[in-house]
């Protein structure tokens, strides 16, 4: 890190950190690419996909065809991806995956297009797509002013007595003369199903014995409205005990968030207002408000693209605006809480320490200093990226980590989904501002260590992604600890730039591969522009400031 007031210049040896580059980049395309060694690692798998719109077209023949369901003219159906985490999870656990997919998979996806049809009274029909084959996995009618979703949320005897109001009083009988077409088009030996819905429970479930893997079983399960079929959807159950895992690993990974992420970071958020206006004569209140506005922008663009989650969850118009009000609120609080630790970490290391972690543009050498920064981004990212692959082996290997889907977060769901990597800028820009640059320095004016203080930041910030759907939660906290430490490391050493260029390119590496394996050209090429973004926007700051005839300083 360069000291204040003196010509601005990088010192690194790129020689070694070109060869550690290398073989990280070589450990990531190995164990985080290659769709026969690591497809469970990103965010997106990279099977052979049907369009969307194929997807909506066997949906309509089925709708067509099988339910002489009458589709509303002029209105377009709305296609989301959906996954049945809960049987990924358990297959993830068991290892039970390639089995399965050889056996079953074809038939019984946990990956599907979900189609919705919308009707003008309000009353809309889903249809679950196989995302290969076009085959139909499922189907269900949401009514106009049903409840049902509301009663699945209830627990116990509660849930139970609200669905068989639902239901109208109709009996197994009747339940299972309206099962049975379908039973019968799918090809089902009924004398050799078990049903395991008795009378006077809501619903009904037959069980196929012959059917199996680990611990699962096929369940064909239908649900009735009014009197009517409602749902119908085949699909392997989940152990109680596995189901009872998640929900207290759910469980532990809520707390550590809300107080390990949340409250701490709460607190930084406090101090770092606090250390702007004690810093004052040292620091610019007038820098940082473009940095704010951009996040600002890029996390409104983020709510906005998750448009298609909140239609495939059946929200009102109104709720999507409250729900978007809601966001414009939280990302102004995030945008003050970056503001404020940009001003106040700039403050305290050049007051207390006489450093100069994040230089002005008009400072001497400042074009040379950004495009050497984005140089050792990238070959920082490239060594994260292995290191990470190594962690996640060593995590397989000890904690018997796995992971499950998570479709809230799936470019399939976003309205544009190469807007995704924009949230590799946000993280980046946030994240070393508010847990490196003044984190570690406010941290250390308490434990009085700098690696102490890297580390407690570290711990904070890595508490921050325990809801990711990594099993046991601990897992991802003890990753990015390590690569907390890293970037850490990499701010000391550097500077706030670099740590960024570092952790961008990082996240758009990442990112970028996930539009890539979408299988479509307009996301192939996206995905490529976003991994040399970071290089643009680099030599477009250098190429700014040397036409301004600025004194460059080499760096070393």
């Amino acid at each position: 890190m360069n000291k204040a007031g003196q010509p601005l210049k990088l010192q690194s040896n790129k020689k070694p950190l070109m060869v550690l580059g290398a073989i990280g980049l070589i450990l990531f395309l190995i164990f985080q690419v290659f769709p026969s060694t690591a497809s469970d690692t990103l965010e997106v798998k990279a099977p052979e996909m049907i369009t969307k719109g194929a997807a909506a077209e066997a949906a309509e023949r089925f709708v067509e065809e099988q339910l002489q369901y009458n589709i509303a003219p002029g209105k377009e159906p709305l296609v989301t991806y959906q996954s049945r985490s809960d049987v990924y999870g358990y297959l993830s656990k068991e290892k039970l995956l390639t089995e399965y997919n050889k056996k079953f998979e074809s038939k019984y996806p946990y990956d599907v297009y979900r189609v919705r049809f919308d009707q003008n009274d309000g009353t809309s029909l889903n249809v679950d797509v196989h995302m290969q084959n076009a085959g139909i996995a499922g189907f269900s009618y949401d009514m106009a002013g049903s409840s049902y979703k509301g009663a699945m949320l209830q627990m116990g005897g509660v849930r139970t007595q609200m669905l068989l109001m639902i239901e109208g009083g109709i009996s197994l009988a009747e339940k299972e003369a309206l099962a049975a077409p379908w039973l019968h088009r799918a090809g089902y030996d009924t004398s050799k199903l078990e049903r395991i819905t008795g009378e006077g429970e809501p619903g009904l479930k037959y069980e196929d014995p012959e059917t199996k893997i680990g611990d699962s079983r096929l369940r064909l399960n239908f649900s009735f409205e009014d009197r009517q079929l409602r749902s119908y959807e085949p699909v392997f159950s989940v152990p109680s005990a596995h189901t009872a895992y998640v929900e207290k690993q759910t469980l532990n990974a809520t707390l550590l968030t809300l107080l390990g992420y949340g409250l701490f970071t709460l607190v930084l958020g406090v101090l770092a207002i606090v250390y702007s206006v004690k810093t004052k004569a040292h620091t610019s209140f007038k820098r940082g408000i473009f940095l704010a506005l951009l996040l600002f922008v890029i996390q409104m663009l983020n709510t906005y693209n998750l448009l298609p989650v909140f239609k495939a969850d059946g929200m009102s118009d109104a709720s999507i605006k409250g729900i978007m009000i809601f966001y414009v609120g939280y990302s102004l609080v995030f945008s003050a809480l970056l503001y404020f630790s940009l001003v106040g970490g700039n403050g305290l290391w050049r007051k207390e320490d006489g450093l100069n972690p994040w230089p002005r543009a008009k400072e001497p050498g400042y074009g040379v200093y950004v495009l050497e920064s984005m140089k050792l981004g990238y070959l920082w990212a490239c060594i994260l990226l292995g290191v990470q692959s190594l962690i996640f082996i060593a995590l397989g290997l000890t904690l018997n980590t796995w992971s499950t889907t998570d479709a809230s977060q799936s470019p399939f769901n976003m309205l544009y989904p190469w807007l995704f990597p924009l949230m590799a800028w946000f993280a980046g820009i946030s994240e070393e501002a508010v847990y490196r640059l003044f984190g570690i320095k406010m941290v250390k004016k308490i434990v009085r260590n700098t690696f102490v203080a890297s580390l407690i930041t570290s711990i904070i910030w890595a508490l921050g992604h325990t809801l990711y759907p990594i099993y046991p939660v601990i897992s991802r906290p003890i990753e990015l600890v390590i690569i907390g430490l890293l970037f850490s490391f990499i701010f000391l050493r550097y500077g706030y730039m670099a740590a960024v260029f570092a952790h961008v390119v990082f996240n758009s590496i990442l990112m970028g591969f996930s539009l890539m394996m979408m299988n479509d050209p307009v996301n192939l090429w996206m995905g490529i522009f976003y991994i040399i973004l970071p290089a643009i926007v680099g030599y477009v700051i250098y190429k700014f400031n040397t036409l301004k005839k600025e004194t460059a300083y080499p760096s070393i």
